[in-house]
C-alpha cells in the first residue's frame, strides 16, 4: 500500500521535471535518460483518479461506478499482491479495466521497497508484471507507480530503460495510512475549495470504503465543480500504453 513516503531529495530534485523529457516516440532517448517523475497532471480543470495495489475484488466495481459517472480511472495494478494477477478472476477484472477505457499501469510484481534493491532483483519487479500486463490485455504500459512512492536513481534508470515514466501524485486520500471514509471525504472536499488546476491522486482500491463511499463523494464533488476526470496519461495528454496488441491465450506461463 503507498504512502506519502518517497524520497524528499528525489522529489525536490525531479517532481518539476517536464514530463515529456523522454518522449514515447523516441525509445532511443528513453533507453539513455532515467525516467521522467511525474507528480502533477498538466491538462487544465482535469483529475487523475488512481488506484493502487490491484486486481481487487473491488475492480469490477470501482470501473463501473467511474463509467456510470463519464469518468476514467487509472489501475496502478501488482502482479502478486493481494492475490496473483494471473487468478481467472483478477485477469478478468484487469482485461475488464483495459476494455472500459480505463488505463491499466504498473505497480511492480510484488509491491516492495524498490530503493532495496538493485540489479536483476529491481529490474525483475518491472519486468515480470509489464509481461503479465500485455499478456492480459495485449498492451505495454508506459506508465509505472513505485510502491510506497519511493523512487531512487536505478529506480528511474530501469524506467527509463524500460521506456516508462514514473508517477506519484499530489494529493493523497490518505487511506492507506489510516484515514477514516470521513476523514478522506473532508480532505477531498478540502481540496476541491481551493478550487486547484488539476489534481493527481492516490487511493486504494484494496479498501471497500474508499470504494463504497470516498470515491461517490469525490465524484460528485469533482463533477460540481467542471472538472474531466481522465486517465493519467490524459491529465498529460499522453500516450498510456508503449504498444496495444491481442492479449495472449492463457497457458502455462500464467502464474505466479
Amino acid at each position: 500500500m503507498s504512502s506519502m513516503r518517497f524520497f524528499a531529495i528525489a522529489t525536490a530534485l525531479f517532481g518539476a521535471m517536464n514530463v515529456s523529457a523522454a518522449p514515447l516516440d523516441a525509445p532511443e532517448l528513453a533507453i539513455r535518460a532515467p525516467a521522467a517523475v511525474i507528480t502533477k497532471c498538466t491538462q487544465p480543470k482535469t483529475v487523475a483518479l488512481t488506484f493502487d495495489d490491484g486486481p481487487y475484488v473491488n475492480t469490477k466495481k470501482l470501473a463501473d461506478l467511474l463509467d456510470k459517472n463519464g469518468a476514467k480511472g487509472t489501475w496502478f495494478v501488482n502482479g502478486n499482491n493481494y492475490g496473483c494477477i494471473f487468478n481467472s478472476d483478477n485477469a478478468a477484472s484487469v482485461k475488464y479495466v483495459y476494455d472500459k477505457g480505463h488505463q491499466v499501469a504498473s505497480h511492480t510484481w510484488a509491491h516492495k521497497h524498490l530503493a532495496s534493491l538493485s540489479g536483476s532483483a529491481l529490474k525483475n519487479e518491472f519486468t515480470k508484471v509489464n509481461t503479465a500486463i500485455k499478456k492480459i490485455t495485449g498492451a505495454e504500459p508506459a506508465f509505472m507507480r513505485p510502491p510506497y512512492g519511493e523512487y531512487d536513481d536505478e529506480v528511474r534508470e530501469v524506467a527509463g530503460s524500460l521506456g516508462q515514466k514514473v508517477v506519484i501524485w499530489d494529493f493523497d486520500s490518505g487511506d492507506s495510512v489510516g484515514a477514516s471514509a470521513a476523514q478522506s471525504k473532508n480532505d477531498y472536499k478540502n481540496l476541491i475549495a481551493k478550487n486547484p488546476n488539476n489534481v493527481l491522486t492516490l487511493n486504494h482500491e484494496t479498501y471497500a470504503t474508499t470504494v463504497n463511499d470516498v470515491i461517490p463523494y469525490a465524484i460528485q464533488q469533482f463533477k460540481a465543480k467542471g472538472y474531466k476526470m481522465v486517465t493519467v496519461a490524459q491529465c498529460l495528454g499522453q500516450s498510456p500504453y508503449k504498444s496495444t496488441g491481442s492479449p495472449s491465450p492463457r497457458d502455462s506461463t500464467w502464474k505466479c
